[in-house]
């Protein structure tokens, strides 16, 4: 039996969706954990391509259950848009589905707040997706949210005066109208419930009771480490914990149950949004990565931010997940350039950091220190023996083995789930229960 966590090690956008696509076979369910619509996981294979948001990448196999945790935020109108896309793409959903009676309701205002905010920044924008995330996090951690099982059980009205008189002076004071009436919240309400009924389960003790029974369960991280509200580059961060951390808050499935954390981490870095990124590209090589990579967001459609691969980043994010193997994904990528730079540390007032600064004000005046190292030239797409790769492209992986503290167990040489290696080694056999040769065949199948 193993319960292993999926998380992106850097700032979202690594790739989480493809490698979880890849390893379901070797798991019983899936669960994600944290975050809501504002998440974007992209799995291809052969010809078909999809763009999840809210449900877990599992939702593409067969019979495996999904579960939406208790740490998520739920926007109903957009769960069920995602689940009619997916079933008219004949992906079955009904009674595979599984969504906590204890995850928070993201309601019009929230998106309402989350948008007049964002705008009365102006040029100093977090860069949220203006999806309502961080003001439902706030009405959860101010004890006043709606919880998904709160729409099935009378008492429905009284909350939501609570939440009107919460919201409405916020908006007027923005210049917003957007605000609806507690008669109007309630039918909408009402409507949602009817159709989310069905999915509303007790899901830590659903989750804890596959364990007990010794299956495997699969966590799928949202967002990326870096972003973690409290570990992340505060405040240009999500509103949830996106660490692994967040698995036994966000599902109820306490940390000594848990296996193995894969990471995934790009062959380079990206990111979405404002906040500092010391290994950011302004040149030839950054549009290089951006238009070779096809760095737009899933979510968003913006484009993202590219760099070298910074290593003091990643070294911190192996630490804070306790990263048992790294998935690097997007290798192909690299496969034009001549010289490849990596960060291998931060140089602030003349001295070398030893570890991710917490202040931002830090983080914007650092100065990267690379090292050099040469490309390949030639392709590693498709390519999967690892002996098959080039010289050059295999001394780069075991560099950033080394420079980050955590072996490589799998290697992306291409968007779909087919060009993708596994490597034999004991920590991937472990943290996929000796199902090794499952993922392997799947990895193949149309």
């Amino acid at each position: 039996m193993a319960n292993t966590i999926v998380l992106g090690m850097q700032w979202g956008d690594e790739g989480k969706g493809k490698i979880v696509d890849l390893v379901c076979p070797a798991f019983d369910a899936v669960a994600r954990f944290q975050g809501g619509h504002n998440a974007g996981h992209t799995v291809k294979f052969a010809d078909r391509h999809f763009a999840l948001h809210f449900l877990p990448s599992g939702i593409l196999h067969g019979e495996t259950p999904c579960v939406l945790g208790n740490g998520m935020v739920i926007y109903p109108e957009a769960l069920f848009e995602e689940v009619a896309g997916v079933e008219a793409a004949g992906v079955r959903t009904e009674g595979r589905l599984i969504l906590s009676d204890r995850a928070q309701v993201i309601l019009p205002m929230h998106l309402a707040l989350d948008r007049a905010r964002e705008d009365a920044r102006g040029e100093s924008k977090i860069g949220t997706t203006v999806r309502g995330i961080g003001p439902t996090y706030e009405t959860k951690a101010g004890r006043m949210g709606l919880r998904t099982g709160d729409l099935v059980v009378d008492g429905l009205e009284r909350r939501l005066e609570v939440l009107v008189r919460h919201f409405e002076p916020q908006l007027k004071a923005l210049g917003s109208d957007e605000m609806l009436s507690v008669s109007e919240l309630s039918a909408l309400c009402r409507e949602w419930a009817d159709r989310i009924g069905p999915m509303l389960r007790d899901t830590a003790t659903y989750l804890n009771g596959l364990i007990d029974d010794g299956k495997n369960v699969l966590f799928e991280g949202a967002q990326g480490a870096l972003l973690d509200i409290d570990h992340g580059t505060y405040p240009f961060v999500t509103s949830s914990n996106a660490t692994a951390g967040g698995v036994a808050t966000g599902t109820g499935v306490p940390p000594t149950r848990i296996d193995g954390v894969l990471g995934v981490i790009k062959a380079y870095t990206t990111r979405v949004g404002a906040g500092p990124f010391v290994s950011e590209l302004h040149d030839a090589d950054g549009e290089h990565l951006r238009e070779r990579g096809n760095e737009f967001g899933t979510s968003t459609g913006r484009p993202r931010r590219c760099g070298w691969f910074d290593a003091v980043a990643a070294r911190y994010s192996r630490m804070l997940n306790g990263v048992t193997a790294m998935a690097v994904t997007k290798l192909d990528v690299m496969d034009e350039l001549a010289d490849i730079k990596v960060c291998t540390g931060y140089r602030y007032q003349g001295e070398v950091l030893e570890s991710f600064p917490a202040a931002i004000e830090i983080l914007e005046q650092v100065e990267p220190v690379y090292e050099t190292l040469p490309g390949w030239q030639s392709t590693t797409v498709g390519i999967l023996d690892p002996s098959e790769l080039p010289k050059a492209a295999r001394d780069y992986l075991s560099y950033l083995e080394k420079l980050v503290g955590a072996p490589v167990g799998m290697i992306s040489t291409g968007p779909r789930r087919e060009e993708t290696i596994v490597m034999d080694s004991p920590e991937m056999q472990g943290m996929l229960s000796q199902k090794l040769g499952a993922v392997l065949d799947h990895r193949g199948t149309p």
